[in-house]
């Protein structure tokens, strides 16, 4: 089947496979699966509700390497849709070489099923871990700023991160309301971690 990436038609044998993430900014992938689903109607679309910028925690995306095969093409709409380092992203190309499928960058036009295609992609990834590196050093920037002014007051802590206190303020006969209310959780939350603790 012949399809058109943008600047070259290549040739594909076998089945496409599109993969949607979303972003630590965008918590939503309905853009990124309808512009997929548009582009290549006859492929399988998955997607990932991780925003993580490495390969950990992502089973889709794991399971989908797993799928493809000799012929395959991996389909993502942006590079960093797929990949936030140069390690990963090296990583991935080359287990899709190993099985004889390629790679395709949508938004880029980036084919890895042909010699320019990779040298380009190669040169984003580089381009694309830099500014990860210098956001950061921003934000690296901006939180020793606001510690100085003494603004900073860290992540607020999550419902797991509080278990032993709602297990002890528990214990000590305050209810799950009440709990809730001081620390700053859902009850659903504490109703939870009792139920984990007794199970």
């Amino acid at each position: 089947m012949a399809t058109n990436t943008g600047t070259q038609t290549t040739e594909t044998t076998g089945k496409t496979y599109c993969y949607a993430r979303v972003s630590t900014t965008d918590q939503d992938t309905r853009v990124q699966k309808d512009i997929l689903s548009t582009a290549y109607p006859e492929a399988v679309v998955m997607e990932e509700k991780a925003s993580a910028t490495s390969r950990d925690n992502r089973p889709n995306l794991e399971l989908l390497l797993t799928l493809i095969s000799e012929g395959d093409r991996l389909v993502v709409w942006k590079l960093d849709r797929l990949a936030r380092n140069m390690r990963d992203l090296t990583q991935i190309v080359h287990e899709l070489e190993l099985k004889g499928a390629s790679l395709v960058i949508h938004d880029q036009h980036i084919d890895t099923g042909t010699a320019s295609g990779i040298a380009f992609l190669q040169m984003l990834g580089v381009f694309a871990e830099f500014e990860t590196n210098l956001r950061k050093e921003r934000q690296a920037a901006g939180i020793a700023k606001a510690k100085e002014e003494g603004k900073y007051k860290g992540r607020k802590p999550t419902a797991k991160m509080q278990a032993d206190t709602v297990r002890e303020l528990k214990a000590n006969g305050m209810g799950a309301s009440a709990i809730a209310k001081k620390l700053g959780i859902g009850r659903a939350s504490v109703y939870r971690i009792l139920e984990e603790a007794t199970a």
